[in-house]
């Protein structure tokens, strides 16, 4: 990582804020790893601090991972919305007799991916509900069907909830489990079920969800046989800032111990159709200075760790987004082609974006588009957009181009 050769008092902004935020973000800009109560000062920052926390957000971000926006061309597969786990923040799951409960065979998911690969994506994230007579080996047969017929496929799959249910099912131990996995062609695991690691406020979101320790042996465990993840936060729901700190800070010590994380994505909630905002139990989601504050404390507190930080267009919209883009995220995430469990939360957003509207709305920023892999390494860099290649008409859904969007996992 480029060690920051700017300091805080080249930022207008910086000089323009509270003292004591002033010379916190001086420690971070010099390269200091922040403490609890200096992040907790960040997260409540408003107005000039705010200011002055996304411009070294922003920095950090410049002299970390350089002006390009990357994002990855990939699909997301739902394979079944049938769940007996009730997350109080979750749109998506189903009985398994509702009418619109649904699970997806073997053969449609390879054919999901096939045609995802056949349109150009390198990855698929495939996840799903949790259903009750799921057996046990469902998920390793799942890998094993796409990697026989797509075996440059990589494959982004199974939350620490799943795989926690997997190894429940099949009665393995959790090394074990994750290595046969990793055998049949699990590329990596995104960091989803982990909304915020306490368990006060998991007890509040869904009791039966499983609690924080174990979804950082999950994590730890992933990592220490080489697998990678990325790594979530939820917000704007029943937690305090306080609780965002606590979180990143968790993410931050494990990354110095396993340097497993390929990215931190905060995750706005999205309370339309959710219980937990019907019944009065959460805000209305993020507004507009939260969510810059949340990935602006991001890239600042994860600092020398996390060094990629990713927005989610389908919780955020493209404006939101892209202003999170210039407060520390360098991160679009990807096309995804499809993504049911954020549509049924409330999202407008989640069909597909294109390649070509992910690079018109980079270059509307005037920052640089790079196509990457899963795990960060670029495959394309669009510095000239005469250079681009011609653009295909659409074969799938777009996304609405309105930029307001109205909470659960994804292709994360």
């Amino acid at each position: 990582m480029t060690t920051p050769t700017m300091s805080g008092s080249n930022i207008p902004a910086v000089e323009a804020c509270p003292p004591e935020v002033r010379e916190i973000l001086h420690a971070a800009a010099s390269g200091e790893e922040l403490t609890f109560e200096q992040g907790l000062i960040l997260a409540t920052a408003e107005g000039s601090a705010l200011e002055a926390l996304v411009a070294v957000a922003d920095q950090l971000r410049r002299e970390t991972v350089g002006d390009a926006i990357t994002y990855v061309v990939n699909r997301n597969i739902n394979f079944t919305n049938v769940c007996f786990v009730g997350c109080s923040f979750c749109g998506f799951g189903r009985g398994p007799g509702a009418a619109d409960a649904y699970s997806l065979s073997l053969d449609e998911v390879v054919r999901r991916a096939r045609e995802a690969w056949e349109r150009g994506a390198t990855e698929v994230c495939v996840q799903g509900g949790l259903p009750r007579d799921l057996d046990g080996f469902f998920y390793r047969d799942l890998l094993r069907a796409i990697k026989r017929a797509i075996p440059e496929m990589h494959v982004h799959a199974f939350s620490p909830m799943e795989i926690d249910y997997g190894v429940m099912k099949t009665g393995m131990p959790l090394r074990d489990y994750l290595q046969m996995m990793k055998d049949e062609g699990l590329g990596s695991i995104p960091g989803t079920a982990a909304e915020i690691l306490d368990d006060r406020v998991r007890k509040e979101l869904s009791p039966n969800k499983l609690p924080a320790a174990l979804w950082v042996e999950i994590i730890t465990a992933a990592h220490g046989l080489g697998i990678p993840t990325t790594s979530t936060m939820m917000y704007g729901h029943v937690e305090e800032p306080a609780d965002w700190v606590h979180h990143i800070l968790l993410l931050r010590a494990i990354q110095k111990r396993t340097a497993g994380f390929t990215e931190f994505v905060p995750l706005g909630f999205i309370h339309e159709n959710t219980r937990l905002y019907r019944h009065g139990g959460a805000r209305p989601g993020a507004k507009r200075e939260e969510h810059l504050r949340v990935h602006a404390l991001a890239r600042v507190l994860l600092h020398g760790a996390i060094k990629n930080l990713q927005v989610s267009w389908v919780k955020l919209g493209f404006e939101m987004s892209l202003a999170c883009l210039q407060a520390g995220a360098n991160d679009f995430s990807g096309t995804l082609m499809e993504e049911n469990i954020s549509k049924a939360a409330g999202a407008t957003f989640g069909e597909y974006v294109s390649p070509e509207e992910f690079r018109v709305r980079i270059r509307s920023i005037g920052r640089v588009p790079a196509e990457r892999t899963t795990t960060y390494k670029i495959r394309r860099i669009f510095d000239k957009p005469e250079n681009d290649p011609q653009a295909a008409p659409p074969q799938l859904p777009m996304a609405p181009t309105e930029s307001h969007v109205t909470y659960t996992e994804g292709a994360y």
